[in-house]
């Protein structure tokens, strides 16, 4: 019993003189574009950190989306690395960045986003109810087709362009990211 009650002591001096933070238990992050990526943050706050994504963050900017995927959503994105970006046809990117195609940008980035929190084991889970297919609505209003080859998970974009989640499951406090090896496009 006396025991207990110094501890309890103990623990009330340290928070006072160090803070709750001291014995807050450390966040599970997830190293993306050689950053760590804060269950705790938002989409935006972690994605302007990593090096990855820097095309992305400038087209979430140019198309004026920074608030909306700041919100308090939650949200799935398939989000496209710079490697992604680069394998567009020479010019497309700097296009889309232009303000009069803001509306075009806009369109192809919230292709990319799905309302809704879905890890990984989600959508493995929706695939497997569809016989090897999960189809996802968009933000923008068209479809995604999620599939599994082997144990990696890919999405298909309207156009029958792919994209290979590199990353899954990068929690954020609003949703939750999976890293992708090429930008999807919505129906031409």
């Amino acid at each position: 019993m006396k025991t207990t009650k110094i501890l309890s002591i103990a623990v009330v001096a340290c928070t006072m003189m160090f803070g709750t933070s001291a014995f807050a238990q450390k966040e599970k992050t997830v190293m993306v574009g050689g950053a760590a990526m804060y269950p705790s943050k938002n989409i935006v706050e972690n994605a302007v950190n990593s090096k990855d994504h820097t095309t992305l963050v400038a087209a979430v900017k140019a198309a004026g989306l920074v608030e909306t995927l700041q919100g308090k959503g939650p949200f799935t994105v398939f989000a496209p690395t710079n490697a992604a970006f680069d394998k567009l046809p020479k010019g497309t990117v700097e296009t889309l960045l232009k303000p009069e195609n803001k509306a075009m940008l806009q369109s192809v980035l919230t292709y990319h986003v799905v309302s809704g929190k879905m890890n990984a084991s989600d959508i493995a889970k929706a695939i497997k109810a569809g016989n090897g297919k999960a189809m996802l609505t968009t933000v923008q209003g068209g479809k995604l087709t999620a599939w599994m080859k082997g144990k990696d998970l890919y999405i298909s974009d309207e156009n029958g362009g792919k994209a290979k989640v590199t990353i899954a499951d990068v929690n954020q406090s609003n949703g939750v990211i999976h890293v992708i090896d090429a930008v999807v496009t919505p129906k031409k």
